[in-house]
């Protein structure tokens, strides 16, 4: 396996997100074109889904399935680390909209998603993302997710 771009302990630096809510375990790829816009920003990142997460023995105690909103979630904190630049503007990202949410096969236990997300439009600190989770290179669920990004208090965009 190749060095990651990001490891869990740099994803922790960069998102506001701590457990239970840190959907993703390190980024594997990222790709950003020299451009002001943030338009073709790509990123590849994992999520290992244990037997441990905490939603699993509530959903569904006879059938552990992850719930297709913390796929989204997974989905959309891909996307951000997308866009994250590391000793940069602290920014947050938020989700202002799904459009086209699809869920292709139910992710469970021992399951590694594929996370990837394309930056497809930015506009005034919205951002439109096309994204994917796959395990084992079969789609499990995808989505465009539109986000605002915005700088934290006392930094700039």
């Amino acid at each position: 396996m190749a060095t990651p771009v990001y490891t869990a302990v740099d994803i922790l630096k960069l998102l506001p997100h701590r457990f239970p809510f840190m959907l993703v375990d390190r980024v594997d790829e990222l790709h950003k074109p020299e451009s002001e816009s943030r338009v073709g920003r790509k990123i590849r990142a994992t999520k290992n889904v244990t037997f441990n997460e905490p939603f699993f023995p509530g959903h569904f105690p006879h059938r552990p399935v992850m719930p297709g909103v913390l796929q989204i979630e997974a989905m959309a904190q891909c996307a951000a680390l997308a866009v994250a630049e590391p000793g940069g503007a602290k920014l947050d990202v938020a989700i202002a909209g799904v459009n086209d949410a699809r869920f292709r096969r139910p992710v469970v236990p021992g399951d590694t998603l594929s996370l990837e997300a394309e930056v497809i439009k930015d506009r005034s600190g919205i951002l439109v993302i096309k994204c994917t989770a796959k395990v084992e290179g079969q789609v499990a669920c995808e989505a465009e997710v539109i986000a605002k990004v915005f700088a934290l208090e006392g930094s700039a965009l």
